[in-house]
């Protein structure tokens, strides 16, 4: 019976802790000297991702330049059993104003599944409202699917995600 109590104690155990460490992850801001130096790499990060989207979905190009702006993320994210969580870190930009605006981004997951997952995420705002939204609540719920069968460079993935966040739209990229 001791048994059983410890299996349910451990399976309780492991979603507690996933979420602990990402409270804590976010919790660590770098020191202001850091603080350039990341920007920057947001920045590279960034532009290779819209690289690889226009390369992908050339029409998204126009797209995002007609936009009233844009965000891009970069992601990593791990699901084990249950429960899951993500997190990354990423810039939203208003196409008027050219501002740039340097966010983090927490994930939690619920759902059968395995695996950890780095990926990109890039958001297209048809309009300022939903600009400002992102911006100031940084809520969206969407979905997402994934199916993956990878060793290496062998093998191949397809993703998907639909966003219901009024008037912006979401596209995202396994790497």
């Amino acid at each position: 019976m001791s048994s059983v109590k410890n299996i349910r104690f451990a399976a309780f155990s492991i979603p507690t802790l996933i979420a602990f460490a990402v409270v804590c992850a976010l919790a660590m801001s770098p020191p202001d000297d850091d603080k350039a130096k990341e920007q920057d790499e947001i920045r590279t990060i960034t532009q290779k991702t819209l690289q690889q989207l226009y390369k992908a979905q050339p029409a998204a190009q126009s797209a995002l330049e007609h936009a009233a702006g844009y965000a891009v993320f970069s992601n990593m994210g791990i699901k084990i059993l249950f429960a899951g969580s993500g997190k990354g870190k990423g810039i939203a930009v208003d196409n008027q104003t050219k501002k740039e605006i340097f966010m983090k981004m927490v994930e939690l997951q619920a759902g059968l599944g395995m695996g950890a997952k780095k990926f990109s995420v890039v958001f297209i705002f048809d309009d300022d409202k939903a600009l400002s939204g992102f911006v100031n609540t940084g809520w969206d719920f969407g979905g997402q699917a994934t199916a993956a069968a990878k060793s290496g460079d062998k093998g191949g993935s397809l993703a998907g995600a639909t966003s219901v966040a009024d008037g912006g739209l979401d596209v995202s990229n396994d790497r």
